[in-house]
């Protein structure tokens, strides 16, 4: 299975919820959301954009995903693999539970495997900005 297959069968088991198919594509030493220098959405404190490591990492990143998003669309459009990374771009439409803030966005998925087909790394590509917002909630007054 080439890298980009394995990024639409995880995007498949997503989709079916099926986070231990997801699971067991992923390398022991994992690192999720790991960026050199400041990162304005984990600064932010934006749950499902936190930087994780090893598979509790990643487990811990579905668990924030499931207590924090409704999704009403997450659509992969296209699927871009090149070496030994693959990028994924995906148009997204949710709802932050604990905000009830509802945005969209087009994102992409940077995913990074090692030579066994293992995912040692990924990276989500957002508008940070909707993604703050809709973290923290509309200021008092502001729709």
């Amino acid at each position: 299975m080439s890298n980009a297959e394995t990024v639409q069968a995880i995007y498949e088991a997503f989709g079916r919820g099926d986070i231990p198919a997801i699971m067991d594509r992923v390398a022991d030493a994992v690192e999720w959301e790991q960026w050199d220098g400041a990162n304005v959405g984990q600064d932010a404190g934006v749950p499902w954009l936190a930087r994780r490591a090893g598979k509790a990492g990643v487990g811990d990143f579905f668990q924030a995903i499931a207590d924090n998003l409704e999704f009403h669309g997450f659509e992969p459009r296209n699927i871009l693999e090149g070496a030994n990374q693959v990028a994924a771009t995906i148009a997204i439409d949710a709802t932050v539970t604990p905000t009830g803030e509802r945005f969209q966005d087009e994102e992409i998925h940077l995913w990074t495997f090692d030579a066994a087909g293992k995912i040692v790394g990924l990276r989500h590509y957002v508008d940070t900005a909707k993604h703050i917002k809709a973290a923290k909630g509309s200021p008092a007054g502001v729709t």
